[in-house]
């Protein structure tokens, strides 16, 4: 069975491939490691193979992970990165706020009043993408993309929030062709936000795009950051999660 090391160095080289297919630099394509129902062991094992950046999706889980590493003096300088990539309750905005470095999915003011408002002094702004919607499906969370522009509007405005792009999790496509299309929607959102020149988007640079199945069509629409947590970690137990 292949290592986590050996996994992440597998996803990096699937990443290149990609951006030299896409014509792209080699390099602008950030990997997020998906970490959610893992354990710690798992996250030290992908940390020592140089992965700094986690997404968990369960709140309560990645809190007690960034914890775990925060009071572990040999992480303390290892540059972590925590980003909570699943829904944001309305009771779960302070933990996020306190602990989280980044949240990928606002897709309501309400919840980015809350952060910004509960984001503690100490701590640098929190960093934000908007979830875009490009199913168009009743059931899913995310805005819908005629509705972007108005929340980038509000969320750009509030103090401890940094607006730094878009997200999107598309439902599952057939074929490559199909998955780009999906991931093209988003793309095409992030480039008219961008063409606003709004000031406050001064970093708006990115566009969280692609998981383990759909990676090579995410980086040919565009994306800068793929989420990947199977093709690192391996099959989820899903009735172990918090």
């Amino acid at each position: 069975m292949s290592t986590i090391v050996e996994k992440i160095q597998h996803i990096h080289q699937q990443i290149d491939e990609a951006c030299r297919a896409a014509g792209r630099p080699v390099g602008s394509v950030a990997l997020l490691a998906v970490s959610k129902t893992f354990g710690v062991d798992a996250i030290a094992d992908a940390i020592a193979a140089g992965q700094q950046a986690f997404g968990e999706n369960y709140i309560q889980e990645g809190v007690e992970k960034v914890g775990y590493f925060a009071d572990q003096p040999a992480y303390r300088d290892k540059g972590l990165v925590w980003h909570c990539i699943g829904p944001v309750q309305s009771n779960k905005t302070r933990l996020v706020a306190e602990h989280f470095d980044w949240v990928h999915t606002i897709d309501r003011l309400k919840i980015a009043q809350r952060l910004s408002e509960q984001r503690p002094e100490h701590r640098a702004p929190l960093q934000v993408c908007i979830q875009v919607n490009v199913d168009g499906g009743t059931t899913k969370s995310g805005v819908a993309p005629a509705d972007v522009e108005a929340l980038v509007r509000e969320v750009a405005q509030l103090p401890r929030l940094v607006l730094r792009g878009v997200m999107s999790i598309p439902d599952a496509a057939p074929d490559f062709e199909a998955q780009l299309a999906l991931h093209q929607r988003a793309k095409s959102v992030f480039d008219d936000i961008a063409r606003l020149g709004l000031p406050q988007l001064a970093q708006w640079d990115t566009l969280s795009l692609g998981m383990t199945a759909d990676l090579q069509a995410a980086v040919q629409a565009g994306s800068t950051l793929v989420r990947v947590g199977s093709g690192i970690f391996g099959s989820r137990n899903y009735a172990t999660a918090g």
